[in-house]
């Protein structure tokens, strides 16, 4: 018998904005939940609802640096990336 050795080529996806303020609230929702020494239910609950709130306004610098970061992933160049740049820090209107 021959193991065959497929290995997975992991393709590197940047995460949208929106992802990565999933993962920055559940980092803080998780240390947040540590220092309180939260645990089972009483974690679950707290977990449950500090994900649920509303995000925290992102600061001029984080969206700045993911719409950077968008922006330089699309390859966007001269007034296309003046327009993206504008549209992305005004935020989509809810």
């Amino acid at each position: 018998m021959a193991a065959s050795s497929a290995v997975a080529v992991e393709e590197k996806k940047e995460a949208s904005p929106a992802q990565k303020a999933q993962q920055e609230k559940m980092k803080a929702c998780n240390a947040e939940a540590g220092e309180k020494g939260l645990k089972g239910d009483e974690r679950k609950g707290f977990m449950s609802t500090c994900l649920g709130a509303k995000p925290a306004p992102a600061t001029q610098q984080d969206k700045m640096k993911s719409c950077n970061a968008e922006a330089g992933s699309k390859q966007l160049k001269g007034d296309e990336r003046k327009k993206f740049m504008s549209e992305c820090l005004k935020g989509s209107p809810g």
